[in-house]
């Protein structure tokens, strides 16, 4: 049996828990990226299934897709990032380590349990899958996830800044704002100790010094939600270069956050304070500041100090 992947053919040879995929019944065409495919709420009875040949199943999509399309856009480097998607079976088909999300090919893909252990596939399961499982144990409406280091956005994440000023109304419809989880240590429970807080919420975080996740009903969603970030962290920088930006008000704020019913936006968070930021919590430019003399003196002697003066 054979399958297009990228513009070659390739021979399928694992069999994924005793099944083995019939790529030829639910391929989708994604232009530019050969086949794509694998609806995310197929269990493994479904796959070798005739009726996956129906038109109404070419909404599906797959890990190989969105792989290409993140290396493509420079998000990852060498093996970074991982891509996952939730089974109707239970089971989690992932992206494996060391592999490059942008050259994989079917046999690379893996199947973990639910607790993270790996139960098919010829490669190793991601030091990271603890942060997927997290995701999939806390939002149960979640079925793909994507982690990458978009370079603008995990600019602002090693900044130390969340994407969380009201500036445009396509990201405050979208996501509210993108908020900045700490920092954990890759490949430990630390590394989702920081997102706890915002994951039943939010759709999309920056995780400090590290990157982003984002995530949704489909693989395909969590894509298109991390392309939004990147792009809406571009036009920040670009705000911030010439002269900062100019945040919408309050009132303006809560109109886009009330038009998301008409968009047909659905959304777990709400217009709170500071998520976004309104043009009234922005500090004046001509703001003062008040400092003791001591104060002053002390700045200015860790300067002189940092600089090598004495």
């Amino acid at each position: 049996m054979k399958a297009r992947q990228f513009g070659h053919m390739r021979r399928l040879s694992t069999t994924y828990c005793n099944v083995r995929p019939r790529a030829d019944l639910f391929r989708v065409e994604y232009p530019g990226y050969g086949d794509v495919g694998v609806r995310p709420t197929a269990d493994a009875a479904t796959i070798n299934n005739p009726r996956w040949r129906r038109p109404s199943n070419n909404f599906a999509t797959t890990s190989f897709g969105v792989g290409r399309l993140i290396f493509d856009k420079g998000w990852i480097a060498a093996n970074d990032g991982n891509i996952t998607i939730r089974l109707d079976n239970g089971l989690i088909l992932a992206t494996p380590t060391g592999v490059c999300k942008g050259m994989m090919s079917p046999e690379d893909l893996i199947l973990c349990d639910l607790s993270g252990e790996k139960v098919c596939g010829e490669r190793e399961r991601t030091s990271e899958m603890g942060m997927h499982l997290t995701i999939y144990q806390m939002r149960p409406d979640i079925r793909g996830i994507v982690h990458a280091h978009p370079p603008v956005a995990t600019g602002f994440a090693t900044a130390g800044r969340a994407l969380n000023l009201g500036l445009l109304p396509e990201v405050v419809i979208r996501h509210g704002s993108i908020p900045l989880a700490d920092y954990g240590l890759p490949g430990t429970p630390a590394l989702t100790e920081g997102m706890l807080p915002y994951i039943p919420k939010y759709e999309a975080l920056l995780m400090a010094n590290h990157g982003m996740v984002s995530y949704g009903e489909d693989v395909f969603q969590a894509y298109f939600r991390m392309e939004t970030v990147e792009h809406f962290a571009r036009i920040a920088l670009v705000a911030e270069l010439l002269g900062g930006p100019k945040v919408l008000p309050r009132a303006e704020i809560q109109k886009l956050f009330d038009a998301r019913e008409r968009y047909g936006v659905k959304s777990n968070n709400h217009f709170e304070p500071g998520a976004p930021m309104a043009a009234e919590d922005m500090p004046e430019p001509n703001e003062k500041i008040e400092i003791t003399r001591e104060q002053l003196l002390s700045i200015i002697d860790e300067a002189l100090k940092v600089r090598g003066v004495y």
